[in-house]
């Protein structure tokens, strides 16, 4: 469905009781899973084709980085 990114445009976002609001899609994850930054944090979406729209779930879908501990003794 959508070939090209980054999408920039406006999308609905969670935190704002869906607000629209500038957001970007960074790449797809799955059906209807996509990574989407809003405000500096990466989240999921997903596109509703009924209204032609992004949903950004900047509340419950974040995306944290994920880091290697390092404390964890070696064995």
């Amino acid at each position: 469905m959508f070939n090209e990114y980054p999408i920039n445009e406006k999308m609905h976002i969670h935190s704002l009781n869906g607000e629209l609001r500038e957001a970007t899609i960074l790449k797809r994850l799955g059906d209807n899973d996509y990574l989407a930054e809003y405000n500096g944090v990466k989240c999921h979406a997903i596109y509703n084709p009924f209204v032609n729209k992004f949903y950004v779930d900047d509340k419950y879908g974040i995306i944290k980085d994920k880091l290697s501990c390092r404390d964890e003794p070696c064995r």
